[in-house]
């Protein structure tokens, strides 16, 4: 039986969505790499596909983002929905009342 092309893990995607979610939660690779425990070309590598990355330094990666895996992935999966859910409940958890009213009418009016 052979594997399906599909179903292989993007990496190149991945490590752009580290990138992304790095760059715009203010993080240097300087902050993720210390996190993590590894040197700081590595998780350079990562995000810029020239090493794959193993499970368990996605999972460290992801603690570090404050981020889950799912949500990594999310742009690979048939049905993205549900990552896509828990990241904004896991993005409201933080916010006080106020800011929870104004994100509901945000949302309201799109």
């Amino acid at each position: 039986m052979t594997g399906n092309n599909d179903n292989n893990i993007n990496y190149e995607i991945l490590g752009l969505r580290i990138k992304e979610i790095r760059i715009r939660k203010n993080l240097t690779q300087e902050n993720v790499a210390s996190y993590v425990g590894c040197n700081v070309s590595h998780i350079s590598n990562i995000e810029n596909n020239h090493t794959k990355v193993s499970l368990n330094v996605l999972l460290a990666i992801a603690n570090a983002l404050h981020t889950s895996i799912d949500y990594l992935l999310s742009d690979q999966y048939e049905n993205s929905s549900f990552a896509l859910d828990n990241e904004i409940l896991r993005a409201l958890k933080d916010c006080d009342n106020d800011k929870k009213i104004k994100i509901l009418k945000i949302i309201s009016i799109i």
